[in-house]
């Protein structure tokens, strides 16, 4: 689900009125609210996986494996070919002293951290320049009316680059828009809505939230394999079809399905709406900045290719490898590709409006920038600790071997195995809004139970992030809930929880079976996720299936 969430949204919910607590949907908004916040989640997470450890220990739990190499992972025993997990109790002495010696690495060393604070610093210059409000604007004030779905959807597929402006900025404007010209503004905000939130799985580049969920996986993944690394593009395919797929979806639903069922648009432009209109026009120095935005962000593209294909100056290929592996330095650099792109066009555009007058400016927008995550950086410190000591139990391979050989006793087609996972991340939605916070409790089971199937690390991770996209619209748990329902009563006074969800449901149930469509198609042709990222995995140790 959106990840952004981690500031709070504008605005407020008023108390639930009694009809949003009938039926199913109120049973899930009901459910959902008894949950504890994701960090304290992650507080009972661990606590009940020191007693599981403690029992398992107890117990005798274990898992082996046939293995050909000479050293055995970290946490396993070999003899005579076969490596041994055996579960550790939480409580033992050299855990209560990893526990407290490690503390402070534990949380620093916690791969998504540093990726995504990277990530941050230079997101935070181009936000708060006004570089992306800007961009937003220029993209969708002048769509001509005939194509305004279709490009309403794919601009709220490539916000979310964006952050929380795609929220607070773009679902709103999609609305206005539309009202400005002559249909129903409330199309205007399903369309928007179902792009951004819906449709949060696709776009056009990776972003923030692929390196963030790959750092889960990453960690996961060395639970099989210690020195696999993470490609952050390592999805660019499956997300770029997402959007093929999803904007032609959109423009039939909205325009065939969701604007009839609304009637025409009758209501005229009032004062209000204008005046947002001729605020969403583009000033004279924002044309400008966003004209030095492009040439920055060119700048940085001809850096990447300058050191990508500069003879005798390779920095970030290797040439002593083979095949896609001689990329691999170019995918470990695209996190400082993206934080150099960030900051340059934010600076380039902020010189342009006076936003930018000193380097002061840009250490203060990446100060705040760094404050707006706090909540993030309080979550991570637990979740790391579920992490680490997850590994330190040895429950993480124990579940994932013996979990694998049952799954294999089954003889359940790789198909059937990532539509689970695609569901379950869709159910656990409901009540889970944090995509984050779902995969890192996740990811330590699924990715190395599917890597000893022999499915890979980025294939589970696509099926994970498709099923937690399409049923944020379908929930009223979802944090920015409350904000597009406030939109949505500017527009019709009447409108309620139960019309939201009405008004969503549609793009929901297509996206769902677009999302199963993908995933089955994708493991059935053997289709490249990205690049050097393909479905299938050669694990050290296989699991006969």
């Amino acid at each position: 689900m959106t990840e952004p969430s981690i500031v709070e949204p504008v605005g407020g919910s008023s108390p639930t009125p009694p009809e949003r607590q009938r039926g199913f949907l109120g049973w899930v908004e009901r459910v959902g609210n008894l949950l504890p916040e994701p960090t304290m989640i992650f507080v009972y997470l661990i606590l009940a996986l020191m007693a599981l450890s403690a029992i398992g220990a107890a117990l005798g739990w274990s898992a082996t494996l046939p293995f050909t190499g000479e050293e055995p992972p970290e946490g396993a025993t070999l003899a005579d070919g076969i490596i041994t997990y055996s579960a550790t109790s939480l409580f033992s002495s050299e855990n209560v002293r990893l526990l407290l010696r490690e503390m402070p690495r534990t949380m620093s060393g916690f791969a998504p951290l540093g990726l995504i604070l990277v990530i941050m610093l230079g997101a935070a210059v181009a936000e708060r320049s006004g570089m992306f409000s800007a961009l937003i604007r220029a993209s969708l004030r002048n769509a001509p009316r005939v194509v305004l779905t279709p490009i309403v959807a794919l601009i709220g597929m490539v916000s979310h680059h964006a952050s929380d402006a795609a929220y607070v900025v773009y679902i709103p404007l999609a609305a206005i828009i539309y009202a400005a010209a002559g249909r129903h503004p409330l199309a205007g905000l399903a369309t928007a809505f179902a792009a951004v939130s819906g449709g949060y799985a696709g776009n056009v580049t990776p972003g923030q939230i692929d390196v963030l969920l790959f750092g889960f996986t990453q960690e996961a993944a060395r639970i099989v394999e210690p020195g696999w690394l993470m490609n952050p593009v390592g999805n660019w395919w499956f997300i770029l079809t997402i959007v093929i797929l999803y904007t032609p979806a959109i423009w039939f639903i909205t325009d065939k399905v969701i604007e009839p069922r609304l009637g025409a648009w009758n209501g005229e432009v009032d004062e209000e709406t204008k005046a947002e209109l001729a605020r969403s026009a583009l000033e004279p120095d924002e044309r400008k900045g966003l004209r030095r935005a492009g040439l920055a962000a060119l700048a940085i593209v001809g850096l990447y290719l300058a050191l990508s294909l500069i003879p005798g100056y390779t920095p970030l290929i290797d040439q002593e490898a083979q095949g896609t592996a001689r990329l691999q330095p170019l995918y470990g650099a695209l996190i400082a590709g993206f934080f150099l792109l960030f900051v340059s066009t934010g600076i380039a555009f902020g010189s342009a409006t006076g936003t930018v007058k000193s380097y002061k400016d840009v250490t203060a927008m990446m100060q705040e920038g760094i404050r707006t995550i706090a909540p993030y950086i309080v979550f991570v410190f637990f979740a790391a600790h579920f992490v680490a000591m997850f590994n330190w139990s040895r429950i993480g391979p124990i579940i994932a071997i013996n979990g694998a050989e049952a799954l294999a006793a089954l003889a359940l087609p790789a198909p059937l195995l990532l539509v689970s996972v695609q569901l379950l991340g869709s159910f656990l939605d409901l009540f889970i809004g944090s995509a984050s916070a779902k995969w890192s409790a996740l990811a330590p089971v699924v990715v190395p139970m599917f890597m000893l199937l022999g499915i890979s690390p980025e294939m589970t991770t696509a099926a994970y992030r498709m099923g937690d996209s399409y049923t944020n619209i379908m929930t009223p748990l979802m944090s920015y809930f409350p904000l597009i329902l406030a939109f949505s009563r500017r527009w019709d006074k009447s409108f309620g929880v139960g019309s939201l969800l009405a008004l969503m449901l549609p793009y929901a149930l297509t996206f769902m079976a677009i999302g199963v469509a993908m995933v089955v198609s994708w493991v059935a042709f053997d289709l490249p996720l990205g690049p050097g990222a393909g479905v299938f995995y050669q694990p050290p140790v296989a699991i006969a299936r």
